[in-house]
């Protein structure tokens, strides 16, 4: 069986954690992608079951998912989670505002 790994050592706040995850060559055949391709991926769908759960704000999903919040909260479509009100009106008022 396959370990995550979670790399340690003394960092400041601000700079970001690395997570190795081992996958299987299978995997990124099934997919057909390579690692670096699926390891966003993996990123942004954590971003999104995250915010889903309530755990993480829209703001914080985005950060993990490395892209704007507005790009996020569009992107929730895409993987068929449903924004909470608040976001939706904040998506609205970035829409007309342009």
């Amino acid at each position: 069986m396959k370990r995550s790994k979670i790399s340690g050592g003394p960092r400041s706040k601000n700079a970001p954690q690395h997570i190795t995850i081992e996958i299987p060559e299978k995997v990124l055949l099934a997919e057909k992608t390579d690692a670096e391709s699926f390891g966003r991926e993996i990123l942004v769908l954590a971003a999104v079951k995250l915010f889903e759960m309530g755990r993480l704000s829209s703001g914080r999903a985005s950060d993990l998912a490395g892209m704007s919040r507005i790009e996020f909260l569009l992107n929730l479509n895409r993987t068929k989670a449903v924004p909470f009100a608040a976001e939706l009106d904040d998506l609205e008022k970035a829409h007309f505002a342009r």
